[in-house]
């Protein structure tokens, strides 16, 4: 059986999902504030542990959260672990990450290392290709800069 595409609308703590197993391309959107952290991306995490049995040759996570608390910075960092097991070095993990325009001006590759560290802890253990890409966002939301980052 096949896995189904994983939709969830945003509300105002949550942030909208769309994980699509067709294309390898999966976007968290909006605030993740969750009461209840585990109740939220536990479903999650399960459906991508299906996903990475059957990876795509390219997997894409979308990471345009204006504002997230510690509860969902440890699941996010959850999530890309999962995705870093993804079992074939031959497939490519490219983590996307927004950040205000003004922010991705100010930050220095120092800053981005900083930035990406607790995902770059559970990088080492990778068993797929990863890159990571940050990209400046304008207020009307549109791309003005972009960096990228190979491991």
């Amino acid at each position: 059986m096949s896995l189904k595409k994983l939709s969830i609308k945003a509300l105002y703590n949550t942030p909208s999902v769309d994980f699509n197993p067709g294309n390898g391309n999966f976007f968290l959107t909006g605030k993740s504030i969750p009461e209840n952290a585990i109740k939220f991306y536990e479903p999650i995490a399960e459906w991508l542990s299906r996903y990475i049995k059957a990876a795509k040759e390219e997997t894409n996570l979308h990471l345009n959260l204006e504002y997230f608390n510690t509860a969902s910075a440890i699941w996010i960092s959850k999530i890309i672990k999962i995705l870093s097991k993804i079992e074939s070095m031959d497939k490519l993990l490219i983590i996307h990450i927004y950040l205000n325009v003004e922010e991705f001006n100010e930050l220095e590759d120092d800053d981005i290392k900083d930035a990406i560290a607790p995902a770059t802890d559970v990088l080492s253990e990778a068993t797929v290709s990863i890159g990571v890409k940050i990209y400046g966002i304008d207020d009307a939301g549109q791309v003005t800069n972009e960096k990228l980052i190979l491991f």
